[in-house]
């Protein structure tokens, strides 16, 4: 089989055509960052790279390169030993390295010996993600959005998930980030992907959605924990038709309790989230919140939760939300007077029919 190229450009619309996505870098460099699905299948590790670097330093690139050509016949060997043996022919992999370069080359070489139509990026991941960069700037604004605003705590990331439940498109911006936006919101036992990570699967996601159908999301600040929400998609929200969700703030404090339980289960780690906060709000506040926390009362945690509402989070809330989402102030209203209102039948249809005009 002879061994093919495709530009980065021709390969944003062609992954579903390939039995398989090879990633052929080191593992630091797939976890960094790497096209969806992509499989792991390194020329060089990361400890092998460093070694053929320090040849090439203390001995001269000849020697280098032999010492490369060996780790990687051997890698490549044990890939296909691993992951290839059991494969038809008809198996067509999409290879790629760096930048299109040695080790994906080496890598597809082989397959392509074997029997396999494979086929490289020209220019690799560094290619592939300029394309991306660029297309989801195009991608954004193909969308007819309904974005979901409210104070934190009033339900968003709840009405956005029973949306989808029900049938809506929905773009899910924190799930994506792994982190619940606020300044509480990394969650226990994840760790946020790289910036270009994020990218990636912000482009992914948008090239899953119909352009014909109307695009749900939550309000969200530029920032999702770490991570930045490309410019053209900001934008695109930003002047977008906007729902309201208001819930009193007693129901705010119990879907609180219920949707963070992890800080209730663990109010030591609670108590060490909330030190981020002392610029903010000063030593005195925190120490005092702190020591209810530790008091072990369930009355005591709501307090304290309904004090961050009410001094932290709710008093730039409003002139927030109405200086970057230019249509708030015409925004449909949702008014929920418990936590469990959208239980009702009908609840999401009657939003989507008013909302959508479905």
């Amino acid at each position: 089989m002879a061994l093919k190229k495709i530009t980065a450009q021709d390969a944003l619309s062609a992954l579903s055509q390939f039995s398989a996505i090879i990633d052929a870098r080191s593992e630091s460099e797939y976890a960094l960052d790497r096209l969806p699905g992509a499989l792991n299948w390194p020329t060089l590790n990361d400890a092998e790279r460093h070694e053929i670097g320090t040849f090439y330093v203390q001995t001269s690139a000849f020697e280098a390169k032999k010492r490369g050509a060996a780790l990687a016949a051997k890698n490549i060997a044990a890939h296909i030993e691993r992951e290839v043996i059991s494969l038809p022919k008809g198996w067509k992999p999409l290879v790629y390295c760096w930048r299109g370069g040695k080790r994906s080359g080496s890598l597809a070489l082989i397959l392509s010996e074997i029997g396999f139509e494979v086929t490289l990026i020209e220019g690799g991941y560094k290619a592939f993600r300029a394309a991306i960069v660029e297309d989801i700037a195009k991608l954004a604004t193909q969308f007819n959005y309904r974005v979901i605003c409210g104070p934190t705590g009033s339900g968003k990331t709840r009405l956005l998930q029973g949306l989808e439940r029900e049938g809506a498109q929905v773009l899910d911006l924190e799930a994506l980030a792994e982190h619940r936006s606020s300044v509480l919101g990394l969650i226990p036992g994840t760790e946020q992907p790289s910036q270009k990570q994020f990218d990636m699967r912000i482009w992914h996601a948008l090239k899953q959605l119909d352009a014909s159908r109307t695009v749900w999301a939550e309000s969200e600040s530029k920032k999702v924990g770490n991570v930045s929400i490309p410019d053209a998609l900001m934008q695109a929200l930003r002047a977008s038709p906007c729902a309201r969700v208001e819930l009193p703030v007693d129901e705010r404090v119990k879907l609180l309790l219920e949707d963070y339980d992890f800080f209730v289960k663990d109010p030591a780690y609670f108590c060490k989230r909330l030190d981020v906060l002392r610029d903010l709000r000063g030593h005195a506040v925190i120490d005092a919140w702190q020591q209810q926390i530790r008091s072990g009362s369930p009355s005591m945690l709501a307090q304290v939760v309904k004090e961050l509402l009410e001094l932290h989070y709710d008093p730039g809330y409003l002139s927030s939300t109405k200086r970057n989402y230019q249509q708030f102030d015409a925004s449909y209203l949702i008014a929920l007077s418990a936590v469990n209102t959208p239980a009702t039948d009908g609840f999401y249809s009657k939003i989507r029919l008013e909302c959508e005009g479905i």
